[in-house]
């Protein structure tokens, strides 16, 4: 098939790249010059796993001449939807590329597929997407088609996600628009779930939200354990291995970070809100969240003043294998320490060079160096930090790095 994808950020890069790995003919559309420089040499313009060597090997192209895409088989809209003040998703983007394919379906003449990618509430793809994309003249459901298909990728693992995926979620305007994203996606071996637009919204945002409760609720069993002096990954290793709980996502520690937990558990509140509806589950989900990295503070409190201390952090990505900042416990931690007077000297794999668009007067250096510290924390779990000599030293560990029990003193945020 001819696919175009919207959008060279994280979700739309690895869409177009695993597409194209499947042999469809791919074109990215992107405004920032910069990442379609970094396509057109075979290049990610971030960082995640397998990604760069997809590149150098398929079909692609980029451009950001929507006129380019006028013949696609189907168009993905992957662009961001960040968050406002009150939680709240904007969607500048999305309607800006919506705006821009107008033109595009003008010079339409047979039927294709426009697919929304981008987490949006529900009900935005039929009052907001379809209403656009009608001002062409054409009409949806007869001269193009309308889904919504949310994606479930986890970065650092984005490429093997896309890949091999725990289910895929078909939302369809009308039954050929579904057959026709089905006719893309049966190949993989998946369960494909077909329901209505809002449904399929609203699939993504259920989704992330349990994940995020089933963070949170770990982390006050973590919390509780800790005064018990109980260890909160024994317990989570035996609830995990019941059937209707899981192990997944009962890693104890200081809380959710990235650009997706936080943010579409806010927009579902704000949208919960806007309907008249109060989710205090939620609400008290992102204020426990948004608590948990200061735990790791009070700890180191108890040992020595942060006042004039050089304090090390290992890991400033929200995760390991990416080097995406956003929402990064480390951000709430180096902010907090600055603010104490501590020295402050930061190693991070691959995010380094993100972290200091936020903190550029922070000193960025090894890891070896980190550990000369008078006290450090572990805020990613980076699995090269399982290699690193903690013996002598003074560390808080927010992310279980069993090698830094060797440390001289060690103590976990919440086990």
């Amino acid at each position: 098939m001819k696919i175009s994808v919207i959008g060279c950020g994280y979700v739309g890069l690895v869409t177009g790249a695993c597409l194209a790995n499947l042999g469809n003919k791919v074109k990215l559309v992107e405004i920032d010059e910069n990442k379609v420089e970094y396509v057109k040499r075979k290049e990610s313009p971030l960082y995640e796993k397998g990604l760069s060597e997809i590149l150098r090997e398929v079909d692609i192209e980029a451009t950001s001449d929507y006129q380019q895409i006028v013949d696609s088989d189907i168009i993905f809209i992957c662009v961001g939807t960040p968050s406002k003040a009150d939680g709240s998703i904007t969607l500048e983007y999305v309607t800006g590329s919506l705006n821009q394919l107008i033109s595009v379906l003008k010079n339409r003449k047979s039927y294709f597929l426009i697919a929304v990618k981008s987490t949006v509430v529900p009900g935005t793809t039929e009052e907001v997407v379809i209403p656009i994309l009608e001002k062409s003249g054409k009409r949806a459901g007869h001269d193009f088609g309308v889904c919504m298909t949310p994606e479930f990728l986890r970065e650092g693992k984005g490429v093997y996600d896309f890949m091999n995926p725990d289910r895929i979620i078909i939302g369809e305007y009308d039954s050929k628009s579904g057959d026709t994203l089905y006719t893309l996606y049966e190949s993989f071996d998946a369960p494909i779930v077909r329901v209505d637009l809002k449904t399929a919204e609203m699939i993504k945002y259920a989704s992330n939200s349990f994940l995020a409760t089933k963070v949170s609720f770990i982390n006050e069993i973590g919390n509780i354990c800790k005064q018990l002096d109980i260890d909160t990954y024994q317990v989570a290793n035996a609830i995990g291995l019941d059937k209707r709980i899981g192990s997944k996502f009962l890693e104890a520690g200081i809380g959710f970070g990235g650009p997706c937990l936080t943010k579409d558990v806010k927009a579902l509140i704000a949208r919960a809100e806007q309907l008249g509806y109060v989710p205090n589950i939620l609400k008290q989900i992102v204020n426990f969240n948004d608590s948990q990295a200061f735990r790791m503070i009070e700890i180191l409190k108890k040992y020595m003043l942060l006042k004039d201390s050089s304090i090390g952090v290992l890991g400033l990505s929200y995760r390991p294998d990416t080097d995406d900042v956003r929402d990064s416990r480390a951000i709430t931690i180096v902010d907090v320490l600055l603010k104490e007077g501590a020295v402050v000297k930061v190693y991070d794999p691959q995010a380094m060079h993100n972290f200091k668009k936020l903190f550029p007067h922070v000193e960025y250096t090894t890891a070896e160096e980190v550990l000369n510290c008078d006290a450090i924390l572990i805020v990613t779990e980076w699995e090269e930090f399982e290699l690193l000599d903690y013996r002598g030293k003074l560390v808080i560990d927010g992310r279980r790095i069993l090698k830094a029990r060797e440390a001289m003193i060690y103590e976990g945020v919440c086990w």
